[in-house]
């Protein structure tokens, strides 16, 4: 990557995308965020430069510099994509760590976070814009949705799908070939043993359905 990067948000998985791109020696310009009290702070020496809807801002992206969207709300998340699909006519770039291992023929799509000791298999597929921490695995033929989030430390097993905007907690096991619903959610430490639907919560060993 040519260009240096703005970071779309300062909490959450931004400082460790700050990381990321520095094992990967691509230059962080800055970090833009809602919250006006931390305008001017800085993470690990890169300053907090201003608000995302900063037109100032916007202009520098897909001409001078490349953008990574870190904000964990998946509603956020999805306006800060829009906003730069929209008026950049930009996607953001992926944030790979160096340590993680993708398989030669994974395909992934755009701006996803990807820490370090992620795996992902033979054929597997990911979407856009997910967050997958550290240390998870992802097998063969799995397939991710756009939007996913994946805790840190989870097996997703072959053949499962992940469907737009899931999130997995830390350390749960999703059983190969099941299918994990659009907007669903699965507790921590869960092993799902059976597909959950659409915007249901599962939790426990064996998952249940949270009423």
């Amino acid at each position: 990557m040519e260009k240096p990067v703005i970071i779309f948000g300062a909490k959450g998985i931004a400082h460790p995308a700050l990381e990321i791109f520095n094992s990967n020696n691509v230059v962080v310009f800055g970090f833009l965020d809602e919250d006006e009290k931390i305008h001017g702070t800085e993470i690990n020496t890169v300053s907090v430069l201003g608000n995302p809807e900063d037109d100032g801002f916007l202009k520098l992206i897909g001409q001078k510099t490349e953008a990574f969207v870190a904000e964990e709300n998946p509603k956020y998340r999805k306006f800060l994509v829009e906003l730069l699909n929209d008026r950049r006519k930009v996607q953001p770039v992926n944030a790979i760590h160096r340590r993680s291992f993708i398989s030669t023929d994974a395909t992934i799509g755009h701006g996803n976070f990807i820490n370090a000791n992620v795996n992902i298999g033979a054929g597997a597929e990911i979407g856009s814009h997910c967050i997958i921490n550290s240390a998870a695995i992802i097998e063969h033929k799995a397939k991710l949705g756009d939007f996913v989030q994946i805790g840190a430390g989870s097996v997703i097993n072959s053949e499962v799908t992940i469907e737009e905007g899931a999130f997995i907690g830390s350390g749960a096991t999703i059983i190969s070939g099941l299918t994990i619903g659009k907007n669903a959610r699965v507790g921590a430490g869960s092993v799902v043993i059976s597909s959950v639907g659409s915007n249901e919560t599962v939790f426990g060993n064996p998952a249940a359905k949270v009423k």
